[in-house]
């Protein structure tokens, strides 16, 4: 660490902004370091709080009951929810589509925490791209699970095509890509009444689950949102 506690490891310019990945040392916990990611000066995320991410993989693996599983993850960030992804031994494939080819490099060139373990497993496929772009198209193979941890929230976009996979329509497109049986579940930092609507006018069955924790570096209690949603067993 430098003697800032801050350390920069990769500053980048995007189409969205300035990315900047930095590792620091917590001044309040002497010897706790973490990593974040921010993008035009704000925090995008954290290698310090990750339970919501985490808790995203957790509850939609929870709501499926068979084994062999395929999972889609919008999404790369720090890696967390690919990583609680690839702790269930039921879970076969896990394909994350990442709209900047920055942040698939902060993985392949073992700059963030989870860098090692990611990248040893067979089972993860990691590519550049716009899953929005790809649950918008013709399925070319159907998904057992859709993670989607992209933007803040169904209303706070950080790209600006993202907006209609937010309405009934575009939840009916990318249903197309589940298999039977399959959960679509999006993380959101706050609460989305018309997005839980458009999802229960897709879905026979809608969760909005909270996940609360305590957020000891600002004293505070934080809520995110996971939607989950799916369809009722068709009976045999």
């Amino acid at each position: 660490m430098s003697p800032s506690n801050l350390e920069i490891l990769a500053y980048e310019t995007t189409p969205l902004g300035d990315l900047c990945l930095r590792r620091r040392e917590l001044l309040s916990r002497p010897g706790t370091v973490i990593t974040e990611i921010t993008l035009d000066h704000e925090l995008l995320m954290s290698s310090y709080v990750t339970s919501s991410e985490r808790a995203l993989a957790e509850e939609a693996l929870a709501r499926h009951t068979d084994s062999d599983l395929s999972v889609l993850v919008g999404g790369l960030g720090l890696g967390y929810t690919a990583n609680e992804v690839l702790k269930s031994p039921r879970v076969r494939r896990v394909e994350v589509v990442e709209f900047l080819p920055e942040v698939v490099g902060f993985l392949r060139d073992g700059l963030v925490p989870l860098s090692r373990e990611l990248l040893a497993d067979p089972r993860l496929v990691v590519r550049e791209g716009d899953v929005y772009e790809q649950l918008r198209d013709l399925a070319q193979e159907c998904w057992d699970v859709v993670l989607i941890d992209v933007d803040h929230s169904p209303e706070e976009h950080l790209g600006t095509t993202n907006e209609s996979f937010y309405s009934e329509s575009g939840l009916e497109r990318a249903k197309q890509h589940l298999s039977p049986g399959g959960i679509l579940a999006v993380w959101s930092y706050a609460e989305s009444s018309p997005f839980v609507a458009a999802l229960r006018s897709t879905f026979s069955i809608v969760e909005s689950v909270p996940v609360t924790v305590m957020n000891d570096l600002v004293d505070e209690k934080q809520t995110d949102w996971l939607f989950i949603a799916r369809d009722e067993p068709i009976a045999t």
